[in-house]
């Protein structure tokens, strides 16, 4: 009954510290972190101490899983070389580096364990400064940097810190010190690709979405147990899996099990997330009592920890301005990121619950063992506090470009007008085999319409005065689910109907509306997060039209010519850029830009909509 009201106390405490920090608008780590020190003198609140089993095997692969699942493998093999530069090379830059220091500050602590507590504090921890840095709007290279560091580099700290563990108890050469590296991290990567095909060839057979999210939840503790008995990485067995199963899972999972895995998890990462800076905090006050006992001095123990602090800072810097020219590749033009990224990466180094478990991991006979661990903590801690409240001042300072959500719009649309011209082709040869129903034809032709339409709407959407299209039937199919809905109610509270047929038509209302809600969701996050500053114009590898067509600038007074002759309305305005002739977009009801392009073969048309400036090619359907 105690571990329970523990439990439930815990959840309750990350629901409301969550909610608080939302509403105002303060990182929720930072705040987590700042209740759990507060909360470990209150006497009423019992004596919480984390142990590495604790963390390592019980918080830290479903943490990483979830992570991994999300995490784009296309955009982790782009950035390949910084996110190993990163999670191996500065790991192991930063372990010697903190550990020569520490030696020569105290001089008892021996080799071995000046070492290990350098492995302890060298990987930084992702999520704070990925939750700090998409609240604020980094760059989705830094994210993507950030992100795929944390992956790995907790698999190199871990190993290292094992390593200088069994330095500090007994005799190692260089040469066992590489082979156990390479053991780990072979047997690491095998044990999560073994993984990645069984659990690919258990998801062929099944397909209910509450079995496959149960098999999806101990993926991570198969991968790491497994790997881990072996003596190989569970860090990296989990982080693998996670990559391949998440960039496999269009074609391993139904549509039901995607969305149900998706839920789950989300809510799985955040009560773990949120848990663990609230029991990083926790951890205050027993290991600050314990310090207090120890024979060193209280300059010394102060001098160590600021000292290990500046050390993991200023180290970081020293590996990633070197490695900016080294491991960076120019993009196709010749440029490399701006130097302002690599000023973000390095400030977003915040350490987090694997650098306080590793510490854990310490033994208990090391000389000096409740120092290492207030170091661990203090740089933990600091780390969080200083880098997480400067972090979002830092990227306005740099004015570094947030995601374009206009450019994102565009993308989407892009993205989405290519799968609707595939799915029509296979309408086209579905017909060929066959008489296919006309009404049945005009429904699937309309809905792939409404779905081009809605995602074009997005584009120019902050200057409409009136409802779009998508925004009236989003608006008017509400108000008819919501009548449909307390009607099946009403017919529920008569007793006629079963409860199984009553629960599949909720359900199915809840689908669909949910299916609109997202999309509204989706589009009022699009109007607040714009800068009408910005003109979204992309450079693409265009058709030869798009290439050819003259420049033309947006007239001063915007309208459909058309429209204004015949008395309509239109959504968007759209310029051919051959003739000059301004005409509406597709979404609005007559259609007059593609009426041009039919009437006069003018492919080419261009936005005129305030801040865009893209093209479109009718003829080759590209987008420039």
């Amino acid at each position: 009954m105690h571990v329970a009201l523990l439990l439930v106390a815990l959840v309750v405490t990350i629901v409301t510290v969550a909610a608080v920090a939302r509403r105002l608008d303060f990182p929720a780590p930072l705040l987590m972190v700042a209740v759990g020190v507060l909360a470990s003198y209150l006497p009423v609140v019992p004596e919480i101490r984390l142990t590495p089993e604790i963390v390592l095997v019980g918080l830290l692969p479903p943490l990483l899983y979830n992570a991994a699942l999300s995490t784009s493998l296309v955009d982790f093999n782009t950035y390949r070389r910084p996110i190993l530069g990163l999670s191996v090379g500065l790991i192991i830059f930063t372990t010697f580096g903190v550990g020569l220091l520490l030696h020569t500050i105290v001089p008892d602590l021996s080799w071995g364990a000046a070492f290990a507590i350098g492995a302890v504090v060298a990987p930084p921890d992702a999520v704070a400064a990925t939750a700090v840095g998409r609240r604020i709007g980094m760059p989705r290279p830094v994210v993507t940097v950030l992100e795929g560091e944390s992956l790995l580099n907790d698999a190199t700290a871990l190993v290292a810190l094992n390593t200088a563990i069994v330095a500090a108890t007994a005799t190692i050469s260089v040469v066992e010190v590489g082979l156990d590296f390479l053991l780990a991290a072979v047997g690491g990567v095998a044990c999560g690709l073994l993984v990645f095909v069984v659990v690919a060839q258990v998801r062929r057979h099944v397909t209910e979405p509450t079995l496959d999210t149960s098999v999806s939840i101990v993926t991570p503790f198969i991968a790491y147990v497994v790997a881990e008995e072996i003596h190989a990485s569970g860090v990296l067995a989990v982080v693998v899996a996670g990559l391949a199963l998440g960039h496999k899972a269009p074609l391993l999972q139904t549509p039901s099990s995607r969305i149900a895995e998706r839920l789950n998890w989300r809510t799985f990462a955040f009560l773990l997330e949120n848990a663990v800076f609230l029991l990083i905090g926790l951890q205050t006050s027993w290991i600050v009592g314990e310090v207090s006992e120890s024979p060193l001095s209280t300059a010394t123990i102060v001098g160590a920890c600021v000292a290990t602090l500046v050390a993991v800072i200023v180290l970081r810097y020293l590996w990633l301005l070197p490695a900016r020219f080294v491991l960076l590749k120019p993009d196709p033009s010749g440029r490399k990121p701006p130097p302002a990224y690599t000023v973000i990466v390095g400030w977003a180094g915040m350490r987090g619950v694997v650098t306080l478990a590793a510490a854990f991991a310490i033994p208990e006979e090391v000389p000096g063992r409740e120092v290492l661990l207030l170091i661990a903590l203090f740089v933990t801690g600091a780390t969080l506090l200083i880098h997480g409240l400067t972090l979002p001042w830092l990227v306005r300072a740099l004015k570094v470009r947030p995601p374009d959500p206009r450019e994102d719009a565009l993308a989407r649309a892009e993205l989405l007008q290519a799968a609707s011209r595939a799915g029509l082709d296979r309408l086209e040869e579905v017909e060929d085999d066959g008489d296919l129903h006309e009404g049945v034809r005009q429904v699937l032709h309309s809905r792939i319409e409404q779905r081009e339409f809605a995602a074009w709407e997005r584009l120019g959407a902050e200057q409409n005065e009136g409802e779009t299209p998508s925004e009236r039937y989003a608006r008017l199919r509400g108000d008819m689910l919501a009548a449909e809905r307390a009607r099946v109610l009403e017919l529920r509270s008569t007793g006629r109907i079963p409860h199984e047929v009553v629960e599949d038509v909720l359900s199915s209302l809840d689908i669909e509306e949910s299916m609109i809600d997202y999309g509204v969701q989706r589009h009022r996050e699009f109007v607040r997060k714009q800068e009408r500053s910005d003109v979204v114009s992309r450079a693409v590898d265009a058709c030869d039209h798009l290439t050819e067509a003259p420049d033309r600038e947006a007239p001063e007074e915007r309208a459909c010519e058309d429209c204004v002759r015949e008395g309509s309305s239109w959504v968007h305005l759209r310029m051919c850029l051959d003739c000059g002739h301004v005409a509406c977009c597709d979404s609005s009801p007559r259609r007059h830009a593609a009426a041009h392009f039919h009437a006069e073969d003018h492919p080419v048309i261009r936005s005129v909509e305030p801040g865009e400036a893209w093209r479109w090619c009718y003829a080759d359907e590209v987008v420039g």
